[in-house]
């Protein structure tokens, strides 16, 4: 401060003709002490350590300090009432920023508002979700931690402990301290705390032998020598933190060199300077540890080695306190320079009046204060916002290890609160060593995160952090860690066995590759052949009276008609598509109505041979060969009109409802009245064929064709019957192949029932195939 002031009375345009003076008190880091001294500045009592020049003037223009929060708080409202402007150096209490309460504080060091965020920024870039935190139990760690808190929980991370404590409390509170971060279940620990405090846990720390704690830290420690060097090492290894930015102010290093006691005689600043500095003592006798440092003094040097080894322990470029101690007083030079440049007619106050530098009230400076603007010899703009803070800078240090064996400040990174937003911080992993001396990043997790496939379930009563991971359900999905939900599929997919990914359902249907497709057109082939094989027979024997009987023409085109509905089956196998979806209903309504006309009319003919032979009875002339085709066609015709409304309506279906996984490709039944009107006409003509078949099983004659009408038609019925509960239990496919069954085995049956006989007497039994035989009375063989 010194320093500066003297360089501004050195400086011909900044404040020309002006001598600043400066009062010192200190404040002995006590609240009470600070406050006296304040009120000893505001009310002009006799000071310390003054410029002579400047005895009994009534007051001061503005205060420089206090360096702790605790301590700027109470000075600060003592103070507000006189409306002197009061800069701190090193106070960075968030709550010094409320001007309702300190309107006439500044400071040239961030608040501990932006420091807290920046560390729930760190937090939360390396992964962190499980940490602890240690505090002063002062207005600096109370603050400043319970804004970090604020912070830091937007981004879902939970405190494992918070635990407070002041380097005065009783050992066993801070021993206790000391077990909670031992026993933690993270070793991540964030740490807002005062030089002091952080120096006796380290020592208690040390004392229980607890190692592997990752610290980050604020800057009121961490750039400090809390403990020697190899403890320190042991202890600090991979602290990350931030620090205000180390500035070199030029000519300072030569400046500190000349203030030496020994050219102060009597000065105890300059004493106590020196040795705080240095580390060593003037006095003889017992060398003791200095106040507030872990290191041994030595004994200082005399006056030959002033320009020699005293040189080599003065830092070249200064830590950041100094450089705001710099700022504060070119700050209040500034605002003095500004006043004194004002030109009466166009100041700042009423009607355009200036404040006059050798008289002025402290109000007016505050006013200057407010919209100080300059740029200081190391290029930076400095300036205050609305809360009299500045811009927030830090730089972000990492403690590591060097060649040596020592702990020394490496920079990582930087934040700049002036940058564009989400672009502040710039941080260096790569170059990061942590507490665990390796490259990679520590965990600090209450729980492993959930891997893709899960979801995250809450535990009762526990943080947020600590949760449970439950594997999602089928047909959902989770593709991302730490998921809260899983995700539905989409109606066409599902999810894999990892449930991380929703893969296409398998599409099932009957298809001619798969052996149960192979089996059903082999058995319709078979049956196809078998029907050619029939066909050819009859018609090789076409003059026989067995193939004449009971119209051979009617046989032909039953005939026709079965192998037809053995290739209708062949039309159920295979992708169901718009085209085969439409033949499959058709064709197996068509042609089976085709046999049961054909079956129909020859049942018919049957009764109506045997009714002929009575006396003047002349059915016969109504039922001849024009009228049995007839007959047939206008049967057949009326399901072709029902087919053909309902075959605008049949197209392919993908069922989803019978399994979650499988998408079932099977043809849609359309209209339901078309598919009951064509089965119900099926049944209806297959239940009056079987009836007139039934009543002629009886009529005496060797060859009574009726009879195997008759078994034919309960074959037929008992294998539709059977084929309802069948198709109602078999899923998916299975429907279809019970369906192209049951279109086998009836055609099959009507097959055998009907032409085997016939076939079998042509063939084994030609004998009995003449017409006297068939003409035979009595029962039949």
């Amino acid at each position: 401060m010194i320093f500066a002031i003297e360089e501004i009375n050195q400086n011909k345009t900044l404040l020309p003709n002006i001598t600043l003076g400066y009062k010192i008190h200190d404040d002995c880091s006590s609240s009470a002490i600070a406050s006296k001294a304040a009120l000893a500045l505001v009310n002009g009592e006799e000071e310390l350590i003054d410029y002579p020049e400047c005895r009994g003037s009534s007051s001061v223009a503005a205060i420089i300090g206090c360096d702790i929060s605790t301590s700027s708080i109470v000075t600060a409202r003592t103070i507000g009432s006189f409306g002197i402007p009061m800069v701190s150096y090193f106070s960075t209490c968030a709550c010094l920023s409320d001007k309702q309460k300190y309107p006439t504080f500044f400071r040239t060091i961030p608040s501990d508002n932006y420091q807290s965020k920046l560390l729930a920024e760190l937090v939360k870039t390396f992964g962190w979700t499980w940490i602890g935190t240690v505090r002063s139990n002062t207005d600096y760690g109370n603050f400043g931690m319970q804004a970090f808190v604020e912070h830091v929980q937007k981004f879902g991370v939970c405190i494992a402990y918070s635990e407070s404590f002041y380097r005065t409390d009783p050992a066993e509170k801070i021993s206790k301290v000391v077990q909670v971060i031992k026993q933690a279940t993270t070793n991540v620990v964030v740490a807002f705390v005062h030089t002091g405090d952080m120096r006796v846990l380290l020592q208690e720390i040390l004392h229980q032998n607890v190692t592997g704690v990752q610290w980050i830290g604020s800057e009121g420690w961490i750039t400090e020598d809390l403990l020697p060097p190899e403890e320190s090492a042991s202890l600090l290894v991979g602290t990350i933190g931030p620090a205000t930015r180390r500035t070199e102010i030029a000519s300072l290093r030569d400046y500190l060199l000349k203030v030496h006691p020994s050219r102060f005689p009597g000065n105890i600043l300059v004493k106590e300077f020196w040795e705080t500095l240095f580390a060593c003592s003037f006095k003889t006798g017992d060398i003791k540890k200095q106040r507030n440092s872990p290191f041994q003094m030595r004994q200082c040097k005399g006056n030959e080695q002033l320009d020699g080894i005293e040189n080599a322990y003065l830092p070249s470029i200064m830590d950041g306190s100094s450089y705001h101690v710099y700022k504060a007083v070119y700050a209040v030079a500034h605002a003095l320079d500004d006043m004194l440049s004002c030109e009466e007619g166009n100041g700042p106050f009423m009607n355009n009046t200036c404040a006059h530098i050798s008289n002025f009230e402290s109000w007016q400076l505050l006013h200057y204060l407010h919209s100080v603007n300059f740029t200081a010899r190391t290029g930076e703009i400095v300036y205050f916002d609305g809360n009299g803070d500045p811009v927030p800078t830090y730089e972000l240090i990492n403690l590591q290890t060097n060649l040596k064996g020592t702990v020394e400040i490496a920079n990582i990174g930087y934040y700049d609160g002036s940058a564009p937003l989400g672009q502040e911080l710039v941080l260096n992993i790569d170059d990061i060593v942590w507490s665990n001396v390796s490259s990679k990043i520590p965990r600090a997790l209450c729980t492993e995160p959930c891997p893709p496939g899960t979801r995250k379930v809450s535990r009762k009563g526990q943080p947020i952090s600590c949760f449970d991971c439950a594997e999602c359900v089928d047909g959902e999905i989770s593709n991302a860690t730490d998921s809260t939900d899983c995700m539905k599929c989409p109606l066409e997919y599902w999810s894999n066995q990892q449930k991380d990914r929703c893969v296409g359902k398998k599409i099932e249907f009957l298809s001619f590759g798969e052996i149960l497709g192979f089996v059903l057109v082999t058995l319709a082939l078979v049956g196809l052949c078998f029907t050619l094989a029939t066909a050819a027979i009859f018609f090789h024997y076409r003059g026989t009276p067995v193939v004449k009987a009971n119209n051979s023409e009617l046989s032909f085109l039953l005939l026709f008609a079965l192998m037809l509905c053995f290739l209708c089956s062949l039309t159920f196998i295979g992708e169901p598509s718009k085209w085969s979806c439409m033949l499959r209903r058709t064709a197996f309504g068509i042609v089976f109505v085709l046999c049961i006309s054909c079956i129909l009319g020859k049942t018919i003919l049957v009764v109506i041979a045997f009714k002929a032979t009575l006396p003047n009875n002349s059915v016969m002339n109504w039922f001849g060969p024009t009228q049995q085709r007839l007959g047939v066609f206008i049967l057949t015709f009326i399901q072709g009109l029902i087919c053909t409304i309902w075959l605008t309506v049949s197209y392919p279906l993908k069922n989803m409802t019978y399994y979650r996984d499988i998408i079932i490709l099977e043809c849609d039944v359309g209209s339901l009245k078309a598919f009951y009107f064509v089965s119900s006409y099926i049944a209806l003509l297959s239940t009056v064929c079987f009836l007139l078949a039934f009543h002629a099983r009886k009529l005496p004659d060797n060859f009574n064709d009726a009879k195997y009408i008759t078994f034919s038609m309960l074959i037929f019925c008992a294998v539709w019957i059977t084929f309802i509960p069948a198709c109602v239990s078999s899923p998916g496919k299975y429907t279809v192949a019970v369906e192209v069954f049951a279109i086998w085995a009836s055609s099959f049956g009507l097959l055998v029932c009907i032409f085997v006989p016939k076939c079998y007497v042509i063939l084994l039994k030609p004998q009995n195939n003449t017409k006297k035989h068939m003409m035979g009375k009595g029962p039949s063989q």
